[in-house]
This record gives structure tokens, sequence and C-alpha cells, in this order.
């Protein structure tokens, strides 16, 4: 593996998951994957030097400085808040570097334009961070997929003191939005919701139904107050029940009207699959993808327009929160 043929990278905001972003490229290279991870950028000194100690690479206290002192560099994560996406991708992308960048995208769909607009004017590769597009169990779901009519998601999560600058449902729910969003590829008819803040300023738990123009019905709960660790989606699509579970990684097919002596199900008339999956952290996967990516010049596996789409029904539903918290009159809840 030559010099030349290596792709130098950076993660930008090492925090909790940032430091993850670090982890995962350093196996990477030491897997035989032909990447370097060349930096950390943290407004936080310290962190950046400890993170920086721990992966052997150069800490650095911004963007402006990763940029000038590293030319070499080609891609990078952003796992900065959100709220500071949109600036750090820009001064990434006009250096000339790839970028893929945590979800949520960005704080508004305006900025979610401006995204797209500015990574076709600079031609540069930008993906977003929904992990879970990676997980075994998802990609195992794809091929049976035929006409889902019926979700039903939970992702509960005990109390962490992290990303508590946005909703549960940008933090954790987004994730099974954009996944029945590319399960069901169908336009929103109708979304109602409820959510309620608990231990912080934001809503903490929320539950929601929604109606795709298909006919598909959609019901999420999410939560980041739970007693327990729940991450499941289970769906029905004519003759077969799925029940897919993001932490086993895992997924079970119940099918309808097909004879199997060897099921396990106490039906004869219900056939029962558990589908082949090859278990991977999708962090590992999605970091491998992103590079194929950078390194082909090919569209990701999730572009920004993907960011975009489950921005924007994480954002009508995060309005419909608010709006049912004012006509019940839940005035700490309520924000304007």
């Amino acid at each position: 593996m030559t010099t030349e043929n290596v792709t130098h990278v950076a993660v930008v905001g090492v925090g909790a998951f940032g430091r993850n972003h670090a982890r995962v490229y350093q196996q990477l290279a030491s897997e035989g994957v032909p990447v370097r991870l060349v930096g950390v950028v943290d407004s936080d000194t310290a962190r950046a030097d400890a993170i920086a100690q721990e992966f052997g690479c150069r800490a650095l206290g911004s963007v402006e400085q990763l940029v000038t002192t590293h030319r070499e560099l080609q891609a990078a994560s952003v796992a900065v808040p959100t709220v500071h996406h949109l600036k750090v991708a820009e001064q990434l992308m006009q250096a000339g570097v790839d970028v893929l960048i945590e979800k949520p995208l960005v704080s508004s769909l305006a900025e979610a334009d401006e995204l797209i607009r500015m990574a076709k004017q600079l031609g540069r590769i930008a993906q977003v961070g929904h992990l879970e597009r990676f997980n075994p169990a998802v990609r195992a779901t794809l091929p049976i997929l035929t006409r889902p009519m019926f979700f039903e998601v939970h992702r509960l999560s005990v109390f962490i003191p992290r990303s508590l600058d946005i909703d549960v449902v940008l933090d954790l729910m987004i994730h099974d939005l954009d996944i029945v969003l590319s399960f069901v590829n169908s336009p929103v008819k109708e979304i109602r919701a409820v959510g309620l803040p608990i231990l912080s300023g934001k809503v903490d738990i929320a539950n929601v139904r929604i109606e795709f123009d298909s006919g598909c019905v959609a019901n999420f709960t999410a939560s980041r107050v739970s007693t327990e660790r729940v991450r499941k989606l289970r769906f029905f699509q004519p003759n077969q029940y799925v029940s897919l579970d993001y932490g086993r990684q895992d997924v079970l097919v119940f099918s309808v009207g097909k004879s199997n002596s060897g099921s396990a199900s106490l039906n004869p008339q219900i056939q029962v699959t558990k589908l082949p999956t090859v278990q991977e952290e999708p962090l590992h996967a999605e970091l491998k993808s992103f590079l194929d990516s950078v390194r082909q010049r090919s569209m990701p596996l999730v572009g920004l327009e993907d960011g975009r789409r489950a921005l924007s029904v994480a954002l009508e539903i995060i309005r419909a929160i608010r709006e049912h918290g004012a006509k019940i009159r839940l005035d700490r809840f309520h924000q304007p």
C-alpha cells in the first residue's frame, strides 16, 4: 500500500460519538484499509489532546488549523453539535475535503438545501450518518421487501446526558424515520404526534403515527428516559410479518401459506425463517462505504437528499408535537 493510495481523514468534534469515528478509522487502517487518521479537531483542546494521543494522530483546535496544516486531507467526519454542521461542512468542502455529516443533517431545511447546493457546486462527496442503513439486519431485509403496509417501531434508551440540545425525535427517532422512509418509498400523507419533556428541556419521549400515500401506516415510539434499551422494527406486508432487531442484528420472517415441515412454528401454515446476516458494527460498515465513495468518486449510499428527507419529516413531527402540547396546555412543554 503506497502513500499515494491512502485516504487521509480527520474527525471534527470528538465527543462521545466523534471518538467512535476516530476509533473506527484507526481500526480500519489496522485491518489493511488504505486510510490514515491524520487529526482530530475539538474546541475542547484537552479532549482533542486525549483522543489524539489515544489514536496516534494530531490534535487541532479549529477546522482552519486542520485544513491549513494538513493539505493532504481528503475526507472528514463531522460530529460537532447539529447547529454547527453547516458551517463546519462548508469550511471542509471549500477546502476540497469530502464529508460524512452525523445525523441529523442540519437544523433546518434551508440549511439542508444550502448543503446540497454547495456539495454539487464544489463536486464533493457528502454522506449523512444514518448508520442503521448499514446495520446487517437492515441490509438483510432489503431483498425481501414487497409492499410494507404497517410498521411498529420502538427505540428506547436509558437517559444519558448527551445530545440534549435536540429533541428525541432528532436524536433517536430519526434513525427509524430514515429506515421506514427508505422501505416505504412513498410521500407522507398525515402525521399525528405527542411528546413530553421528562428530564431535559427538550422532548424526551414521543409517539408518532404516520400515514403514507401508499396506504402504509407506521407507528413510532422513541424514548431516552427508559429503564431498558430496545431497538426493534416490525412490519407487515402481504403474507409476511417481519421482525427486525437492530441490537441483535437479526431478522425473523413469518410467511403465511407456505408449508414447511421443518418450521419451528406451532402453526403448519406459517413458515418461520431467520435471514442470514454477517455481524458487523454499523459504524464500521458506514465508514468503509464512505471511504469507498471518496476513492471511487461515487454517490454515497446515504446522500444529502436522504438526510433532508428524514429531517423534513422529523421537523414536521416536532411541529405536530408542539401543536398538540399547546392544544392540551402543556405549558412547560410548549416552546415558541
